[in-house]
């Protein structure tokens, strides 16, 4: 950038755009320095360098404005972990199932666990049967990742949230609309004598 450019001639870009031609270093700047404008370097290999006339500061200030936006828009993908046991109730099992559910729903992964405790090591058949069940209970709202995987003692799916085959959104039927009756005229006039 400026006096640090050290090629011998540089082609010059305006700052609308235009090509100014090929010159020594020190006449670009000086050019960019009549506008209150930095010469640029954008092209380093290029034969001869590239170089543009523009303001530095504004550039920089613009790129991180978009790299801000663009991190707004990004969905971070959270993976939240449901935790079961081999022994587990219906009940808790329908409570754990609807949180996976409602995570799958937020657009999170979900990581299913089953802990294996000293002899339950010798059940691990409950446990995918367990997991499996979550499987079908789920796939409806969400995509297997992993299969049922064993790992020391532990044994862990995961399971993704499903995506729409055709990316529509569901639609809305429109709220009916009803008429509601007008009001009746304000009497005119106190009571009337006949």
């Amino acid at each position: 950038m400026n006096e640090r450019i050290r090629a011998r001639e540089v082609r010059v870009i305006g700052d609308e755009g235009e090509q100014i031609g090929v010159m020594p270093p020190f006449e670009a700047l000086k050019l960019a320095r009549e506008k209150n404008l930095d010469l640029v370097e954008i092209s380093p290999t290029a034969q001869p360098p590239v170089c543009r006339i523009m303001d530095y500061g504004k550039f920089l200030y613009q790129n991180e404005k978009r790299e801000r936006e663009a991190k707004k828009k990004q969905k971070i993908i959270t993976v939240k972990e449901v935790k079961f046991r081999i022994n587990v109730d219906d009940h808790d099992y329908d409570t754990k199932k609807n949180h996976v559910l409602r995570f799958l729903d937020e657009g999170d992964k979900v990581k299913a666990t089953i802990f294996f405790r000293g002899r339950e090591m010798t059940r691990q058949s409950l446990g995918r049967q367990i997991l499996e069940r979550l499987i079908k209970d789920v796939e409806n709202k969400g995509i297997v990742e992993f299969r049922p995987r064993q790992e020391g003692n532990t044994l862990h799916l995961i399971l993704a949230p499903k995506k729409d085959a055709g990316g529509k959104e569901k639609e809305k039927a429109p709220k009916p609309v009803v008429a509601k009756p007008a009001p009746p005229p304000p009497a005119q006039g106190g009571a009337q004598t006949a």
